[in-house]
């Protein structure tokens, strides 16, 4: 009987759907995450989203089993992987006839590349066979370490970084089309320290061999070449030597001849030999300043290489040439001119080799009979990039991210209003911050910071990077997402974190400073008409190829177009491509900054978080109802929950969850739970986690009951089998214990025999070795005992009295109360002193753990205490009778007496004391009952019916007197005879 449904709620580490997180924020989000990787779960999901972080070491996760276990697969029957999304988006290809995208992003380290790669193998492993498509898919493959070998170089943050955007369209039956982008073309010229140029410069040197190295003359040593120098060559746990072979044979499995695989190479050696060409400055005779090349081995070596004059290249080195109508300006360069164009030549020819390969690898894969249109998209690219110094690279960079985050938020909440749609579910609104404010900021074709930039580019005059920042400072001066330092202080604020010579702008993911030195050279990025016309003169057919350019008939007095546009270009088209088809996604997180398996760093992983916006997503995902399963799949799992639908349910799978969950047994609330039409919708994850629960102890329960079936099977079987042959099995019963009986004697006594002989053995080497050991000592101390004996005696006596000193303090310290300052005397006198400060210790220590006791108001009561002490110890002889008495304030009791409590409004301020008193004439010396107040500022006197008589205040008191003795007389002296009434 099969009841039993696979499911990755089962043996589940955390949460393995962070939608089911019964307590959303960002730490409960990061905290389930680290609880899964520290057991390995690398992969977690967010509805159809997987998150991926990064092992840094290698699992046994990805093996052709594990291809075949998650093949054909509901995504939530098995745990979260990588391929139970590739297979989602290969079924949803295959059956419904909807093309895919699967959209791979996160920093870089945190995985992208690898992933890209275990979606691309397992795809090739599922789809369709065949000869040709078998090598097809071995060519898809294959492209992998030629594109890294060209586009990927070691940065700070990853030894094997892709420095391009990676978009490969597979179609079936089976055509792969990957698009390359290479983003940072500028690392060809120049990279910053600890990071290495990309990487089949390093490879070619280490593996090229001496023959091809000498047919490119070439020399073996990454210190000889300018663009390579800075840093170690080496890399850790990277041979290049080996993979130079594996980028070789790739590329001939992939379809490149071997003429082709050496004018490649022989465009690399040109570009590392253009790093190694010296420029100096000189003046001509008419005081304009030039420049010349000292030594020429470099260029004749690269003449020699791509076919062309030596002459030709140094002059399109040293001149420009500008066209304007029919008119052509000849100008000489100085050296940072000259310097720019051998960088800019450099960087346009590796560029240019790389969008080459990626077109050459395009028409290699794929097939002579194409059946069908059905595609998946594999996007591999960048993310979200914040570093110390933000300079053109990462701006662009992030304006991708905030577009992908917009196609992200968008096409999810179309995903969940699609899926709401079908089922018949009622949609409800989500709230979420919604970045195309952001994206118009940078994008906007006129007034956007790109378009600001494009036109400080092309305009004539005088422009900088200074002139670029206070444009964008005038334009967006009112923008909230943007801030620079002239926004900031025409609003008066202060920000000493804000440069002078940058902007920020706030992300989706946070807030960004760019520095603006070198925006306008990076988004020129000009290469002057000389140089392309003098490698259109090369003999060399595939350099020739790459600058069309340089054909004097095809030459053309435009402007190329910048950078920042081709960028925006390509984003829009990838933004259409995308919004075409189904989005899968797959973000990648780096777990820690230094490449260590098990190491969690809270805060990298939290910052990860908020760039990839996945709170964000959990809310968008769970605003509605946060679980969602088919009837017939959920109905195989939870029928045992209730008898209408256990062992068996006939009939209509919806109706069967319908007959279960009004099962009083079951008891879920129906504001928990909306019917589609082929899905079951559960709008928290208690309600699931409870279901579970229910289950698991039903689980306990059948199997408690089919054991208990089977032991009564088993015994009826038994019983009735001696009831046949009684005679013979009670022979058989007493033959066993016999046999059990005297097994177990002869065992136990065996035992006994070994424990008392490992007893006395015991015993008799306990007593050999105190023996031996008493001998030793004594031998030992007997040389020493009668020159030290003196000594060792006196300090063996002082130790004991202060042990007996310490006890007996310990035995009879004194009661804890602060006034009883008992203390039993030394019996000797070198104890005295310590005893003595001991003494004072002991009594602080009480006096301290007193006043820790006491409330605020004890502490009150004691403060006003002190002060009288201080004013009447010692002075009056009624003082030490009035100590335990408590102070009252209204000892009149006016609070009490209704007709008394209009005195609290005649006089100012709190009354602090209300006193009856006896007010004694000067002139009979006769006593009147009179009511004595006083407050911060007054003195008053009233008499008993509540008539105030005399108001004086307080710094019209000259002074107050009181006798020595036991009276009650006090004496107030004023600075001047008031009159008010009867005289004071």
């Amino acid at each position: 009987m099969a009841f039993d449904s696979k499911s990755f709620l089962d043996g589940m580490v955390g949460v393995g759907d962070m939608i089911l997180l019964d307590s959303l924020s960002e730490d409960s989000l990061l905290q389930n995450l680290k609880e899964r990787f520290q057991h390995d779960e690398i992969y977690t999901y967010i509805g159809n989203v997987v998150i991926s972080v990064n092992p840094y070491k290698q699992l046994s996760i990805y093996t052709p089993e594990k291809v075949e276990e998650y093949r054909n697969c509901n995504l939530y029957q098995l745990k979260p992987h990588i391929f139970a999304v590739a297979d989602d988006a290969y079924q949803s290809l295959r059956d419904r006839d909807r093309d895919q995208c699967i959209l791979i992003t996160g920093e870089s380290g945190a995985g992208k590349t690898e992933a890209s790669k275990f979606v691309m193998s397992y795809v090739a492993a599922v789809c369709g066979k065949g000869a040709e498509v078998n090598q097809v898919k071995e060519q898809l493959l294959q492209s992998n370490p030629v594109l890294e070998a060209f586009g990927n170089a070691k940065t700070i943050r990853n030894d094997n970084s892709s420095r391009f955007g990676k978009y490969m369209d597979i179609e079936f039956d089976f055509k792969g089309d990957p698009v390359g982008d290479l983003l940072e073309k500028s690392r060809v010229v120049k990279h910053v320290k600890a990071e290495r140029n990309f990487h089949i410069f390093y490879q070619l040197l280490s593996g090229g061999g001496a023959d091809l190295l000498g047919q490119l003359k070439l020399a073996p040593d990454c210190a000889k070449y300018v663009y390579l120098n800075k840093n170690a060559s080496s890399l850790t746990g990277m041979n290049d030597a080996e993979n130079f072979r594996t980028v070789k044979d790739a590329m001939k499995i992939i379809g490149f001849s071997d003429s082709e695989v050496i004018s490649i190479l022989q465009i690399v050696a040109v570009v590392l030999k253009l790093g190694n060409i010296e420029i100096k400055g000189q003046f001509q005779a008419n005081g304009m300043a030039s420049c010349y090349i000292p030594d020429a081995k470099d260029i004749r070596e690269i003449c020699s290489l791509i076919g062309l004059d030596t002459a030709t290249l140094e002059n399109a080195f040293s001149v420009r040439t500008v066209e304007a109508k029919q008119e052509k300006v000849v100008t000489t360069l100085n050296v940072a001119q000259a310097t720019y164009a051998k960088d800019a030549l450099a960087k346009n020819m590796y560029d240019r080799l790389f969008s080459w390969l990626v077109q050459r690898i395009n028409e290699s894969i794929k097939v002579s009979e194409f059946q069908g249109k059905k595609v998946m998209g594999v996007l591999d690219i960048y993310g979200f990039e914040v570093l110390e110094d933000n300079s053109f690279e990462q701006f662009i960079i992030n304006y991708c991210n905030e577009k992908l985050q917009q196609i992200f938020i968008h096409m999810t909440l179309k995903e969940e209003q699609e899926e709401y749609a079908r089922e018949g579910i009622q949609w409800t609104r989500v709230d979420f911050f919604d970045n195309e404010i952001i994206c118009n900021l940078i994008e906007d074709g006129t007034n956007g910071i790109l378009a600001v930039l494009d036109e400080e580019c092309l305009r004539p005059g005088n422009v900088s990077d200074d002139t670029f920042l206070s444009k964008l400072g005038q334009k967006f001066r009112n923008h909230k997402h943007f801030k620079s330092k002239m926004t900031q202080n025409e609003k008066k604020i202060t920000d000493k974190t804000l440069l002078h010579n940058a902007f920020q702008i706030e992300h989706y993911a946070g807030q960004v400073t760019y520095i603006t030195d070198g925006f306008l050279d990076k988004n020129n990025d000009l290469l002057y008409r000389d140089l392309s016309q003098a490698m259109w003169k090369a003999k060399h057919g595939l350099l020739k190829s790459l600058f069309p350019e340089g054909d004097p008939k095809c030459s053309s007095l435009k402007r190329p177009p910048t950078v920042g546009f081709q960028f925006k270009g390509s984003v829009s088209t990838l933004m259409k491509n995308l919004y075409a088809k189904n989005p899968n996604y797959i973000r990648c997180l780096k777990p820690n900054g230094t490449k260590k398996s098990s190491l969690f760093e809270d805060t990298l992983v939290m910052t990860q978080v908020r760039y990839l916006g996945l709170l964000e997503n959990v809310r968008v995902r769970r605003a509605g109802y946060a679980y969602r399963q088919e009837y017939k799949s959920f109905l195989e799992r939870y029928k045992m929950l209730s008898r209408q639908t256990w062992p068996k349910c006939t009939g209509d799978p919806r109706d069967g969850v319908k007959k279960m969950l009004t099962d009083p047994q079951v008891n879920i609330s129906a504001n928990e739970i909306a019917y589609g039409r082929t899905k079951l919708f559960i709008r928290t994850p208690s309600t699931l986690f409870a279901l579970e629960e229910l289950r698991r102890k039903k689980m306990d329960e059948l199997a408690t009951l089919i054991q208990k079936i089977f032991r009564g099977w088993k015994l009826r079987s038994t019983f009735c089998l001696c009831g046949r042959h009684k005679k013979h099995y009670q022979k058989m019963r007493f033959s066993a214990l016999l046999l059990q009986a005297y097994i177990r004697g002869w065992k136990a006594r065996v035992l006994l025999r070994r424990m008392k002989l490992h007893k006395r053995q015991s015993e008799a080497s306990s007593t050999i070795c105190a023996y031996w050991r008493g001998y030793k000592v004594r031998k030992e101390y007997s040389k020493y005992f009668r020159s030290g004996a003196q000594r060792k005696l006196a300090n063996f006596i002082y130790l004991r009295i202060l042990q007996k000193y310490f006890l007996g303090l310990k035995n009879n310290l004194p009661s804890m109360s602060p006034t009883d300052k008992s203390w039993e005397p030394p019996k000797y006198k070198f104890l005295i002193g310590i005893n003595q400060e001991l003494m004072k210790l002991f009594q602080v220590w009480k006096c301290k753990r007193y006043r820790q006791t006491l409330t605020p108001q004890r502490k009150a009561v004691l403060q006003d205490k002190l002060n009288a002490s201080e004013l009447f110890k010692g002075k009056k002889k009624s003082y030490p009778a009035s100590i335990s008495k408590p102070f009252l304030g209204d000892s009149a009791g006016i609070q009490k007496n209704p007709k008394m409590q209009k005195l609290s409004s005649l006089v100012q301020g709190r009354i602090d004391v209300a006193a009856n008193v006896q007010r004694i004439s000067k002139t009979d010396g006769k006593g009147t009952a009179m009511i004595f107040l006083l407050t911060k500022t007054q003195v008053a006197l009233a008499d008993s019916k509540g008539q105030v008589k005399t108001i004086v205040k307080t710094d019209e008191i000259a002074s107050v007197a009181v006798s020595k003795f036991s009276d009650g007389l006090f004496l107030i002296q004023l600075t001047q005879v008031l009159i008010s009434g009867d005289d004071l």
